[in-house]
């Protein structure tokens, strides 16, 4: 190994120890059969509103997806994502790596609706958003996991920690390794999580760095790249057009494949930290990683599923104690 890359190295192990007290995602009180006896029926209506959202809408798999890891990134799996603004509280959904970025709310306020039909008072909100998540990606192609459950909802928000502790597109890789490693998920849980962007969509505001940046000198100058490149630019002009948008994975947006992989590979992700995870001098562990995935879809839909169960039990410790299970998704009770 090259001196270079030998320092590389030394500096991302002492970036993860210096996060090794910090761990949020390990054993939490959760537990599979939770609602067996309280609300058997739980799986079967996530599932079913799931199915009917994603049928209307493949891209509401993606919406959903992303919900849930905004939540968890803040405060842990509370479900404190889906707090409303009121007059003694303010919500995490106008924080600006927020506004304009999640939607699906109402996905998970019909799931709810129905819940509450069945089994009222049982089942948290924070549960709904992890199962629906699962059966979100299931929908598209994706793979299966097992959920555990159990979670109680926040009766707080973390307006202030959605910007400190999310990730956000023109991010550099050291800094989004740290967030992660912060919540107690690895470098091999980032690279695998990140493959979520094999579906859905991007605003232009956030890719437009990109592409007016660095993106032929990763893709280079093949004709593909070029008219790539050229649709970009025609959807997210240098100025105007913010709310445009373009699929993170342009070759199979509704599928949940590793094709985003293969993307990062020919140098064409569409945000800075996608291709962040290829192209950083940084990147020693993730490139690694990107080829593994873009190689073997089946290594990249066993890891997603893994670290889909380390990011889900990323808890709030506080609502366990002071916690509860929502009426209504959007509210503290009264």
């Amino acid at each position: 190994m090259s001196p270079s890359k030998l320092l590389i190295a030394h500096f991302m192990l002492l970036l993860s120890n210096m996060f090794s007290t910090t761990l949020h995602a390990s054993d939490p009180p959760l537990t599979m059969d939770y609602y067996a006896k309280s609300c058997p029926t739980i799986f079967e209506i996530v599932s079913k509103e799931m199915e009917c959202a994603v049928l209307s809408d493949p891209r509401n798999a993606a919406l959903i997806l992303r919900l849930h890891f905004h939540d968890c990134f803040v405060q842990g799996c509370d479900g404190s994502v889906l707090l409303d603004d009121t007059i003694t509280l303010q919500g995490e959904k106008k924080a600006s790596v927020n506004k304009n970025s999640l939607k699906g709310f109402k996905i998970i306020d019909r799931i709810k609706n129905k819940l509450e039909s069945d089994c009222p008072g049982i089942v948290s909100c924070a549960d709904i958003l992890t199962v629906a998540a699962r059966d979100a990606t299931i929908l598209v192609g994706g793979p299966y996991w097992d959920v555990p459950l159990g979670r109680m909802d926040s009766i707080t928000a973390g307006y202030a920690l959605a910007d400190t502790n999310i990730p956000v597109a023109d991010e550099g890789l050291l800094s989004i390794i740290s967030k992660f490693l912060y919540q107690g998920l690895s470098v091999t849980d980032m690279v695998a999580l990140s493959g979520a962007h094999t579906i859905g969509m991007a605003r232009c505001v956030n890719f437009r760095s990109r592409i007016f940046g660095d993106f032929e000198q990763t893709s280079g100058s093949t004709p593909n790249s070029e008219t790539y490149l050229g649709d970009l630019k025609s959807v997210c002009p240098a100025v105007g057009g913010d709310n445009n948008i373009a699929a993170m994975d342009y070759v199979t947006p509704n599928l949940f494949d590793n094709s985003y992989f293969h993307l990062l590979l020919e140098g064409e992700g569409l945000l800075n930290s996608d291709q962040e995870l290829y192209s950083s001098i940084f990147g020693i562990q993730t490139k690694d990683l990107v080829q593994n995935y873009a190689a073997d879809s089946l290594a990249f839909f066993e890891q997603f599923a893994v670290s889909m169960v380390k990011l889900g039990n990323i808890t709030n410790q506080d609502s366990f104690v002071t916690g509860e299970v929502r009426k209504n998704c959007r509210f503290v009770n009264t």
